[in-house]
């Protein structure tokens, strides 16, 4: 167990002043991030402290959806949370901007300046005092230095991204669709190639093609799944490594059923405007190219302000969620490396993993608060779900119980997968607003559109 840090000091100015507010900050409102923010804002509500959330971006959504955000199976509208009436409702302040820097001596996080679209400066940058740090910055896309993935392909790391493939979606599928309209002899289709054959890759592509069968009840009468053709590709042997091999093999039937052609075995060695370039010379040619191959930590967060890196640029804890060299600076979620003890690997980047990391750093930090010693955190593996859309869902369940060989499949599967989200709902919402906005989703299924098409 780590002891707590010592109390943070009183600071004065010429005559006695009252002591500072102990000041908690936490950069990034992800999953952890803003299920963190609620519980430290609940509890210490009306105290002598100040909770803060800072993050680049207004809203919140979960990031499990966002391939569904990508496809415009969701509108991300409806399901958004906005952090300012978050923090409202739970007692934390937020502040919109993006983390730069870290100075550890003075206890302060640093504030890029925000620029609008003209290069007009909105606010400078400035510093942010506390007393305690919690970063929970989340996961970037690696594109593993692979020339032109930058260049030529859209990665789904925030929504922004993934209504940016959205709208190239669309505009494609009209052009296909036009094209049909002139000929019905034409060629044309929509051309997808998805690289990266974990759980992203593999629900995106099933998605697809759900939103492709919906298109001809919205205006495209002529364009359906068969002018679709997506292509997965995989460097591994086989696609959802994270799954048992007989669930792995029916999610591959499952694709390949819907029209999807999977390459596994295949090292990607350049993108470019036209498509995806494999090791042995050969191009898959594609209009839109999605690039899900894997996640790191943000480059700026490797040895920001001396504080332990992995090779992904995860910043390393120990058992109790605190970095190795700075006892109030905690990282959770996917920003953070932790190796339990008698593991080789550090524990995966899942949803599930920031919200354990959540509850981890709450009790805590609360210890730390109150002199107490630290607990570790102890990892449970709940196994892994992908959803193949509506067309079915496979996964393992209790994966710490039983080495995660409980394999699900079907209706079972899928309402376990729709399950999580319900649970974050309820994690950053409460019982009673958490179960209004379930109630909300199954009534937006019935009178809403089944694609958002703008």
């Amino acid at each position: 167990m780590t002891a707590a840090p010592d109390a943070p000091a009183t600071r004065t100015e010429g005559a006695p002043a009252a002591p500072l507010k102990t000041q908690i900050v936490i950069v990034g409102g992800g999953a952890g991030g803003l299920e963190l923010a609620a519980k430290l804002g609940a509890k210490f509500r009306g105290r002598h402290f100040d909770i803060i959330l800072v993050d680049r971006n207004p809203t919140h959504i979960w990031k499990p959806l966002l391939h569904e955000v990508a496809a415009g199976s969701l509108d991300a509208n409806l399901d958004e949370v906005g952090y300012r009436s978050h923090a409202h409702r739970w007692g934390y302040r937020f502040f919109l901007g993006s983390m730069e820097g870290i100075d550890r001596e003075n206890r302060q996080v640093i504030i890029a300046p925000m620029i609008d679209e003209d290069g007009r400066e909105i606010t400078r940058r400035h510093a942010i005092r506390y007393d305690y740090l919690v970063l929970a910055l989340g996961s970037v896309s690696n594109d593993f230095a692979t020339p032109g993935v930058a260049e030529h392909c859209i990665f789904l790391d925030s929504r922004t991204q993934a209504d940016r493939f959205r709208q190239k979606l669309l505009n494609e599928c009209l052009r296909v669709s036009a094209a049909i309209s002139q000929s019905a002899e034409t060629d044309a289709y929509v051309r997808v190639a998805i690289v990266g054959g974990g759980a992203t890759g593999v629900e995106l592509a099933a998605e697809l093609y759900n939103a492709a069968a919906a298109l001809s009840f919205y205006g495209l009468e002529v364009f359906d799944e068969s002018r679709l053709k997506v292509t997965l590709i995989e460097a591994g042997p086989r696609i959802l490594p994270a799954l048992p091999e007989k669930l792995a093999e029916a999610a591959h039937k499952e694709l390949e059923a819907l029209g999807v052609r999977i390459r596994t075995g295949a090292q990607v060695v350049e993108a470019t405007r036209q498509g995806i370039v494999l090791n042995g010379g050969e191009t898959i040619d594609a209009d839109l190219r999605v690039w899900a191959a894997g996640v790191k930590a943000a480059d700026f967060l490797k040895d920001i302000a001396g504080l332990e890196s992995a090779r992904g640029n995860q910043l390393v804890v120990r058992a109790t969620m605190q970095t190795t060299r700075d006892d109030r600076i905690f990282a959770i979620g996917d920003c953070c490396s932790y190796v339990p003890d008698g593991a080789t690997r550090p524990i995966p980047p899942r949803a599930q993993a920031a919200h354990q990391m959540a509850s981890a750093a709450f009790d805590n930090i609360c210890r730390a608060i109150a002199k107490k010693p630290l607990r570790p955190f102890v990892y449970q593996d709940h196994g892994s779900l992908v959803s193949l859309s509506r067309f079915s869902t496979v996964g393992s369940l209790m994966g710490n119980l039983i080495g995660g060989r409980m394999a699900v499949e079907g209706a079972l599967a899928r309402f376990v997968y729709v399950s999580l989200y319900r649970m974050h709902l309820i994690a950053i919402h409460g019982w009673v607003k958490g179960l209004a906005m379930i109630v909300i989703g199954h009534v937006n299924q019935i009178i809403r559109p089944k694609l958002k098409l703008h």
